[in-house]
């Protein structure tokens, strides 16, 4: 197929952007607040077992960030890469990125099958040593880590397909895997249906199982559909060239979301000095989060292809009305978000048979942490925008910025004070410093890359 062919047969240099935004990112939007719906049934179900597991799987956080940082940060630049060499036309380049992106992903799991038999009970003891969350948390993070390739399977090929539009079908596989884990939770948790009761274990066992699924589909639709990506490993040797631009561009991203589990992890440290309880209202901060964060982040993933593939094509109207149509639609999403946060925190944390105790110390913790929402859709929006022109590095300085030099020293010093609601403050704090941050990236991007692209046509 010959570069005009490919240019012409793509939709993401022809179909008008509101209408191609709208197309790639509503699926996964979807697809991702049924994954955010999972994640919190998870804790739901957990919670019912006790306070002290749902803890334990708050204290996992950090190490599942990690888990997920290696395979979302390497699918970023395997994504832009690909996409990239679509809207250039070069076919070659389009295999390699996709060949060895699975080979990185194969490399991903052994190192957390490594991991999750060498380092789990060591990771609990040095945040709690309370011993029965160290072992409702040794059960659930074992089976997540060393169970990981379905994980690591699905976030591979769904970028196959992400990059080269078919949006619809991630959808598909997310939800397989989502409703999988959902109809699994209180089966395997419980013992129901003749099931063996398994408690937390269930609730580890049905995660990998709904990742295997999504995974599994997601290789076969892309053999069966993904019609522009043709994976041959005949001849297949590892490309260092390849891999290092795999991570020129992914490397920030894995960097900046392990940042994310160091800020977790000193954010449970840190609440953890007041009660096991205030690390348990952080948990169920971050599963209910996820419902207002998943669907941006939807966004984002059918963004970044247009981006990429417009930047490739050398299209600069289409990549600014792209980044224009993104930011508004994040931010009111974002909005929506806030406004519930703010007016529905007690029917929320009810959600998670909260105690007394914890609905005390939880529904101020949402209305204060929720204001920093509309603030983040930017951010969220841009970030992406640099990952997606190759200038991760921005988005990973903003991170290290937010959540290790402004977030953490601020929750500390306000922790001070022995009043945990103080501590919550940190959140808005740290997200205006990203605005500016972020704003200043930007104007050098701007300058830089953007302006110098043609301004081509709608």
């Amino acid at each position: 197929m010959d570069e005009e062919l490919l240019l012409e047969e793509n939709k993401m240099g022809t179909m008008p952007i509101n209408k191609l935004l709208i197309t790639m990112s509503v699926p996964m939007m979807l697809s991702m607040l049924v994954q955010a719906l999972y994640n919190v049934v998870d804790s739901i179900f957990v919670a019912r077992i006790e306070e002290d597991a749902l803890t334990a799987v708050s204290m996992a956080f950090p190490m599942q960030m990690v888990m997920m940082a290696m395979g979302i940060g390497m699918g970023v630049g395997v994504n832009a890469m690909l996409s990239k060499s679509l809207g250039a036309g070069d076919g070659e380049s389009v295999n390699k990125a996709a060949t060895n992106g699975i080979f990185l992903a194969i490399l991903s799991y052994i190192l957390f099958l490594i991991v999750g038999l060498t380092l789990i009970r060591p990771f609990y003891m040095t945040q709690t040593d309370n011993t029965n969350i160290i072992e409702y948390g040794v059960k659930y993070l074992t089976i997540c880590t060393t169970m990981s390739f379905g994980v690591y399977t699905q976030i591979i090929f769904e970028r196959l397909l992400q990059s080269t539009g078919l949006t619809f079908y991630n959808m598909i596989t997310q939800m397989c895997g989502a409703v999988t884990n959902i109809i699994l939770d209180p089966i395997l948790i419980f013992g129901l249906l003749g099931a063996p009761r398994m408690g937390i274990a269930g609730a580890a066992t049905a995660t990998v199982i709904g990742q295997i699924v999504a995974g599994t589909l997601a290789l076969i639709i892309n053999q069966k559909v993904n019609k522009e990506v043709r994976i041959s490993f005949k001849g297949f040797k590892p490309d260092l060239k390849v891999i290092k631009r795999i991570y020129s561009v992914g490397l920030p991203s894995i960097i900046m979301q392990s940042i994310g589990s160091v800020m977790v992890y000193g954010m449970n440290k840190i609440l953890g000095a007041f009660s096991s309880t205030a690390v348990a209202v952080f948990g169920v901060y971050f599963k209910l989060q996820s419902f207002i964060f998943m669907p941006v982040f939807g966004l984002n993933n059918g963004m970044i292809p247009i981006i990429a593939y417009n930047y490739g094509a050398k299209n600069g109207r289409r990549m600014i009305k792209t980044m224009r149509l993104a930011c508004i639609y994040a931010v009111a999403v974002m909005t929506a978000g806030l406004l519930i946060f703010e007016l529905l925190p007690g029917q929320l944390f009810a959600l998670f048979d909260a105690s007394e105790h914890m609905l005390g110390m939880g529904i101020p913790a949402l209305r204060i942490i929720a204001i920093h929402f509309p603030i983040a859709a930017v951010c969220i929006v841009l970030g992406s925008m640099f990952q997606s022109l190759g200038n991760g590095v921005y988005s990973m300085i903003n991170s290290i910025l937010r959540q290790i030099v402004v977030l953490l020293p601020a929750a500390y010093l306000l922790s001070r004070s022995g009043d945990v609601n103080r501590v919550w403050w940190s959140f808005p704090i740290a997200e205006i410093m990203s605005l500016l941050c972020t704003l200043y990236f930007l104007w050098k991007i701007y300058r830089e890359i953007i302006s110098q692209v043609p301004e081509g046509t709608d």
